[in-house]
């Protein structure tokens, strides 16, 4: 049996999510409540008590009465109520064809969508193919010594956290409109100053819903000078003994001073206090090894595997799109679907 959710069934939604062997806040309601690129909908696969379900983001592909789905910002993919390692490779045929016979109807010609590190979902879509690995996202194991975890901080790092400590920076939980007006101005400021696309420009009402869901825990912290100012925010979001650095932003006067160090030690250990096993920190910008990444990895070298699946459902009328726009498929660009990519450098323009 296959079925759809829409976004509108919150109860169906919650239900398949919740009794899940695994998820992640971004598979949740009230997360996707928040997509705004798209129609947010609840693929469900199910052959008696066993389902995999997948959250989809359906987009028209402009020009075209055609569509291609996406996820959400974040680590999606497959759930289920049965651990992914025990599903038959006839179960995973079955509901990988019953994708594909909802790709047809709806009109779909591609899918992206971002697997989670920490659960092993690929295997789900052997029969169809196109899983792209994008290197790995940094994670600090909270099951270790708290000792042994920061032994493994990079000397500089310990230096930089001990002097701030010893300048009086401070790291204190905040709620309230008054915490949510302040991180929406330390993260636009960020976001402006690496010339973000729109997208990420969240609103005070997006962080408004995100603290305030039924649907997962989350929380804003702030590092505060000597001076009792906040210098830099972060969102951390908690599911499943995960803990995940949703958000983070520095003051582009304190920059140098690095308060996110401190940031990230602290909520380390309140993510132990809480029974979290992982604190993910994420990968670097757009997949890649660059800056962001080897500072995270100044934390830890507690490495998982990021990748995303890419799938061609309608392989002419994807070469169709190509041809119209003068994309050459072969011309190595990491982008997917290629076709949305010039509308994508227009935008930033």
């Amino acid at each position: 049996m296959k079925r759809t959710i829409p976004l509108e069934n919150r109860t169906a939604w919650n239900d398949y999510v919740q009794r899940s062997h695994n998820y992640d806040f971004y598979h949740t309601h009230d997360y996707h409540c928040l997509e705004a690129s798209g129609e947010s909908l609840l693929f469900v696969y199910q052959e008696g008590e066993v389902y995999i379900a997948v959250p989809v983001v359906k987009r028209r592909i402009p020009g075209t009465d055609q569509f291609d789905l996406s996820s959400v910002y974040g680590y999606t993919g497959p759930v289920s109520n049965r651990p992914f390692h025990i599903l038959t490779h006839e179960f995973s045929a079955r509901f990988c064809s019953a994708f594909q016979d909802f790709f047809e109807e709806q009109r779909i010609i591609s899918v992206f969508l971002r697997m989670h590190p920490f659960y092993h979902q690929s295997r789900v879509f052997d029969s169809l193919g196109g899983m792209h690995n994008n290197g790995d996202v940094v994670a600090i194991d909270l099951q270790i010594p708290i000792e042994e975890q920061r032994a493994r901080y990079q000397p500089q790092i310990r230096a930089n956290i001990k002097k701030l400590q010893g300048r009086g920076f401070t790291v204190r939980e905040a709620s309230g409109p008054e915490a949510v007006y302040t991180f929406h101005q330390l993260y636009t400021e960020n976001m402006h100053r690496v010339q973000a696309d729109e997208k990420y420009f969240f609103s005070e009402t997006h962080f408004n819903a995100l603290l305030n869901s039924s649907n997962f825990k989350a929380m804003i912290l702030f590092v505060y000078n000597e001076f009792n100012q906040p210098v830099c925010g972060t969102i951390i979001v908690l599911t499943n003994h995960i803990m995940q650095a949703h958000l983070i932003a520095t003051a582009d006067a304190y920059l140098a001073d690095s308060p996110a160090k401190l940031m990230v030690d602290h909520v380390s250990v309140i993510g132990r206090e809480l029974g979290m096993r992982y604190y993910n920190l994420g990968g670097g910008f757009g997949f890649k090894r660059d800056n962001l990444f080897r500072w995270k990895t100044g934390f830890s070298h507690t490495f998982f595997a990021f990748t995303t699946w890419r799938y061609i459902a309608n392989v002419a009328r994807y070469a169709e799109l190509l041809a119209s726009q003068e994309l050459d498929p072969e011309a190595g660009i990491d982008f997917f679907p290629l076709y949305r990519y010039k509308s994508l450098e227009l935008s930033h323009n």
